[in-house]
């Protein structure tokens, strides 16, 4: 029995088969459409370079943070007393706070870079801030490109918690992963730099990755990497004790900059980028 036009309803090409293609046997060709559909993305923006922004998705904006804290010191006033569970919230509110201070920097320092990159900027050779997509400091630096009146990228991967696609990454070029080694290997092949923001895990995972791509070589060009935040990231790493015990060369202190300030990373990044 045949259906209109003679088809038969009932035979499904194989990449049309979406039982199969959500299929474990499929997964090599799942891999292969993430690897290829950014670049025809990209390719259709004339992006030929990225500015990576790295950090957590859960640092707040000052006014998020803000208000976070007067919601728990007016539970306070009201109680009279601050419970265990209380004063757990305070200490939390009051160190978001402190930690909104990256978010303000990365929404400047995305703006910054962003209206750099739209004076040299030509059809055909574009360089764009990119970022995880999600919340805190990605949504921090989207917005900062959105404020330049900039297009930016947005590298989303599907997971229970967290990652949450901002609004401001451009809807054309946000992306959803469900590999982490395919956006790895998408963060890493458009970089011309990469900064990093306080984050947890994920932010060191992604940072370390990129350092050891460097450091063997594996990674033929030469990409500008911003540790930013000296105070954060001096108490969580000792890198120092890294060369002490021999695990790394004092050479290798070299891969990356540390700054605590915008204007400081923004001339640094210019003069590497030549912007």
């Amino acid at each position: 029995m045949r259906g209109k036009n003679g088809k038969n309803p009932w035979l499904v090409k194989a990449y049309k088969n979406i039982p199969f293609l959500n299929s474990p046997p499929a997964r090599p060709i799942r891999i292969l459409a993430e690897m290829i559909e950014p670049e025809v993305r990209c390719s259709r923006h004339g992006i030929t370079g990225t500015v990576v922004f790295f950090g957590s998705a859960r640092t707040l904006s000052e006014k998020e943070a803000e208000k976070d804290l007067k919601n728990v010191e007016e539970k306070i006033r009201k109680t009279g007393k601050a419970s265990d569970l209380l004063t757990r919230k305070y200490h939390d509110a009051r160190n978001n706070l402190e930690m909104s201070a990256y978010y303000e920097d990365a929404r400047d320092l995305s703006e910054k870079l962003s209206r750099a990159f739209k004076k040299r900027n030509k059809k055909g050779d574009k360089i764009v801030i990119s970022t995880g997509g999600g919340p805190g400091i990605m949504e921090a630096a989207n917005l900062g490109a959105k404020k330049a009146g900039c297009e930016s990228m947005g590298f989303n991967i599907s997971l229970p918690m967290e990652q949450t696609p901002n609004e401001h990454q451009t809807k054309d070029l946000a992306f959803e992963f469900h590999y982490f080694f395919v956006r790895k290997f998408w963060f890493v092949n458009l970089a011309k730099a990469i900064i990093v923001f306080p984050g947890g895990f994920g932010t060191m995972d992604e940072f370390f990755e990129l350092l050891t791509l460097i450091q063997t070589g594996k990674s033929r060009r030469r990409i500008p990497v911003i540790l930013y935040g000296e105070k954060y990231w001096k108490d969580i790493i000792n890198f120092d004790n890294l060369v002490k015990w021999g695990m790394i060369s004092k050479e290798d202190l070299g891969l990356f900059r540390i700054f605590s300030d915008v204007d400081g990373a923004f001339s640094f990044l210019k003069k590497e980028l030549g912007i």
